[in-house]
């Protein structure tokens, strides 16, 4: 059978979801809970990487096993063997060839950013610091500038071994609130997939835009000519959560 998994982590102490020789990785924390609960060695495949220190509210996952557990009791089974930074929140068979990576349609994250002249430690977590941010209207307006199939290798960290640095971003959307100390920001991508570091440089670069430190006509450029230095910074992993996967 084929077991489809949903799952949330706070990637903080974690070298992303995939495997490594030398550090703590998701997958592995994931593959060595199904070894204890029941006593059976998988290999899950997740909808995609997670870098080092990035959170999942909506992660996919799959592994092959003949069991005689239900899916639905999955997330009960294993969670009794996993650190309290990883939970399974749903379990359910998956059917006519799904797989976790390849079937996956569509991925949402959110970046979280708060407007604070100082540190909150309640919030440095899960979210990165900023001393001014623009109006909600200014960023909306300049999200809008990321949307629809683009070249994206401006975008990606070097070195990623990708087929095609192609994406269709489907929409950026930023959402405000307050809080009793802060202005808070998330900023929502969906499209059909994500090159290494794409969405923080992508954020980077949107608050730099609606910051008038970068121009519209640079950014044409960058994703013309492919030259990261055309592009602001890369934000910090902590900010990022992948927040659901769509299969349909």
């Amino acid at each position: 059978m084929r077991y489809a998994l949903k799952i949330a982590y706070d990637g903080t102490d974690y070298a992303g979801w995939q495997c490594q020789k030398n550090a703590r990785s998701v997958q592995e924390t994931l593959e060595n809970a199904v070894l204890a609960a029941l006593n059976v060695r998988v290999r899950v495949t997740g909808s995609g990487r997670t870098d080092a220190g990035v959170h999942a509210a909506g992660q996919v996952c799959h592994f092959d096993a003949e069991l005689s557990v239900p899916p639905e009791k999955m997330p009960d089974c294993l969670n009794r063997f996993l650190p309290a930074d990883i939970r399974v929140l749903e379990g359910w068979e998956g059917v006519d060839g799904f797989d976790a990576n390849r079937s996956a349609k569509r991925k949402t994250y959110a970046y979280s950013l708060y407007v604070a002249r100082r540190e909150n430690p309640l919030k440095e977590r899960y979210a990165v610091r900023v001393e001014n941010a623009p109006s909600f209207a200014v960023l909306q307006s300049k999200a809008r500038l990321f949307e629809g199939e683009h070249d994206f290798k401006a975008f990606c960290a070097s070195g990623s071994a990708v087929k095609t640095t192609v994406r269709t971003v489907y929409e950026v959307r930023v959402e405000e609130g307050e809080s009793f100390d802060s202005r808070d920001l998330k900023i929502y991508v969906t499209g059909n997939g994500f090159l290494y570091n794409m969405v923080r440089t992508l954020v980077g670069e949107l608050l730099d835009l609606a910051m008038e430190k970068r121009s519209e006509e640079s950014l044409r450029e960058a994703f013309v000519s492919g030259k990261r230095e055309l592009l602001g910074k890369t934000m910090p992993a902590k900010g990022l959560t992948l927040v659901g996967v769509e299969y349909i």
